[in-house]
């Protein structure tokens, strides 16, 4: 477990736990058993509401760092419903944990050329680099443009090979602002979907 001593656990709004903290690193554990590459993994825990009757309402957010690439979980409850529905504070650090799997197993994919079936695959064209901010636009098939950052790509390294009029293949998701390219690789040309 040489990768643990790149971990950091913070709290906010909270006092540490050992229990907890033991908890985190044998997650971190795990996510280090399925991928080797992992460089460091930051993990901070808050604490976000005093609620007398049901309990505190917890964010996780977690950082995993690879070469090249940073993945990011923010586990936050944003309904009125799920707020209260899961107040346990282990609760919290296993749903961010397992979201984090999740995103880990997506970036090894991505690293050996797969990709999902059931995630909707879809080819454009870079419109706008702006290399210093470390981001672009690709012009979609139905003549938007979508916003992707350096990180999204299948490895950071090829962001600097991008070129505008280049086709790349882009999977879309919803950010904080709207749509954006969530994860993005040059690929062969194929018809635009």
């Amino acid at each position: 477990m040489a990768m643990q001593k790149g971990l950091e656990i913070t709290y906010h709004n909270m006092q540490p736990t050992e229990w907890l903290d033991d908890d985190i690193r044998e997650r971190v554990g795990k996510l280090e058993k399925m991928c080797d590459r992992l460089v460091g993994v930051r993990v901070a825990v808050e604490a976000q509401h005093k609620q007398h009757k049901v309990g505190n309402v917890y964010d996780v957010h977690i950082e995993v760092f690879v070469p090249g690439d940073d993945l990011v979980v923010s586990r936050a409850p944003h309904k009125a419903k799920e707020r209260y529905a899961h107040p346990d504070v282990r609760t919290s650090v296993r749903d961010a944990f397992e979201a984090a799997e999740r995103q880990l197993k997506d970036y090894k994919e991505q690293l050996r050329g797969d990709v999902k079936l059931h995630d909707p695959m879809f080819q454009g064209q870079i419109s706008q680099l702006y290399p210093q901010e470390d981001y672009g636009f690709i012009l979609t098939n139905t003549g938007t443009q979508l916003y992707f950052h350096r990180n999204s790509l299948l490895g950071a390294a090829e962001f600097d090979k991008l070129s505008r009029g280049m086709a790349v293949h882009y999977i879309e998701d919803v950010g904080d602002t709207g749509p954006i390219a969530t994860k993005v690789w040059i690929g062969p040309d194929h018809h635009m979907d």
